[in-house]
């Protein structure tokens, strides 16, 4: 098959922009929204709200990878690094830590050029023990085909699929330089519209041994911050790609196997940011909501195992609160569990159900 990088004018992609304006000037506008929206929240609320979604990047992109990262690790690496004060922060490992880096140089120092020193390093804090659970690989290094051609494959070893083939190991070096010569050019080019191009041109070179596609990834957060003109991130676009996995992967393939006509990819793009955006909002909603169930409870004083039950409502939690639920989770008895949370109605903090009898159930306000 013929791959986009092997036409002769090959890197000269295009794209219809008329086409595209009516799209780009609504996500234009809806990103200066969210970030106005933002900018009005109090200091502890924001810094929740970044929180949130930087955490949610690092876990998504690597989850698009196949590996789970343990996202209390995750949040408590940002917040050490960023200095957010919160609680309860948990022991970090390398790896987790080596991710936190690399999309936090992205996003903080996005005004600095991009430069094959520091995509070396981000590919080093990646692999901080030089190999993955498939292979060693080399790091901090463009990769060298030593293995064969740098190939996206899917299903069996005896019958495998190619879905892409990246340009030789001897290409890389003159395909990267050209690329940086771009990326950190001056340019009219709408800073959106470059990360969208800048992700789907740094993939499809697939410079590395791994980790391409979280590196690529970054990159697109890099080009968004420089889009937003501030360090702050509210938004992850790594997290709506994840739930969008499969179609992500299919744009791609169509993308790398065309013309250089990108269009329909950068409309992709410019869609998932939307959506992105959208899943931003609820979030925040979120943690407004958080912010006012504290302040309505510290106001009164709650005992411990009010605190205990609320936390763990306000995070992953699923279905109504029962006193039976509540004396579990307290490890209190049923009358103190009664007690506890006929107070927490009375101070607003949870709503009673309409369900009476012995289906009685709580909500938190709001909800």
């Amino acid at each position: 098959m013929s791959y986009i990088h092997n036409n002769p004018e090959w890197p000269r992609l295009a794209w219809d922009i008329e086409s595209l304006a009516g799209q780009l000037s609504g996500v234009r506008h809806r990103q200066g929204l969210l970030v106005g929206r933002v900018a009005a929240l109090g200091l502890e609320t924001r810094q929740e709200s970044q929180l949130a979604a930087l955490t949610a990047d690092v876990v998504k992109s690597s989850a698009i990878e196949g590996e789970q990262l343990p996202p209390a690790e995750v949040r408590s690496s940002i917040a050490r690094r960023l200095g957010i004060p919160v609680g309860g922060l948990s022991e970090t490992s390398r790896t987790v830590d080596g991710v936190v880096q690399m999309m936090l140089d992205a996003t903080q120092h996005y005004d600095q050029p991009l430069t094959e020193r520091r995509l070396f390093d981000w590919h080093l804090a990646l692999f901080p023990v030089g190999h993955t659970a498939r292979s060693r690989l080399s790091v901090g290094a463009w990769r060298t085909d030593a293995q064969g051609p740098m190939q996206v494959v899917s299903g069996s070893l005896a019958e495998p699929r190619v879905h892409f083939e990246a340009p030789a190991a001897a290409r890389v070096q003159g395909e990267m330089e050209r690329f940086f010569e771009w990326m950190n050019a001056p340019s009219a080019l709408d800073p959106v519209l470059r990360a969208a191009v800048a992700h789907f041109w740094f993939v499809t070179i697939h410079p590395f041994d791994d980790g391409n596609g979280r590196i690529a990834r970054a990159i697109a957060d890099l080009a968004l911050a420089r889009a937003d003109g501030r360090r702050e991130r509210y938004y992850s676009m790594s997290a709506q790609i994840e739930a969008e996995r499969n179609d992500y992967y299919r744009q791609l393939e169509r993308a790398q196997s065309g013309g250089l006509d990108i269009t329909s990819w950068i409309r992709w793009f410019l869609g998932c940011l939307d959506r992105s955006f959208t899943r931003a909002e609820g979030a925040m909603a979120r943690v407004l909501r958080d912010a006012r169930v504290w302040d309505l409870v510290n106001a009164r004083g709650p005992n411990d195992r009010q605190r205990l039950v609320l936390s763990r409502m306000l995070g992953d939690w699923a279905g109504w609160l029962t006193t039976s639920k509540y004396a579990t989770l307290a490890k209190c008895s049923s009358d103190t569990a009664l007690r506890d949370v006929k107070e927490l109605v009375g101070w607003g903090v949870l709503v009673r159900n309409e369900a009476g009898g012995r289906s009685v159930s709580y909500r938190l306000v709001g909800e």
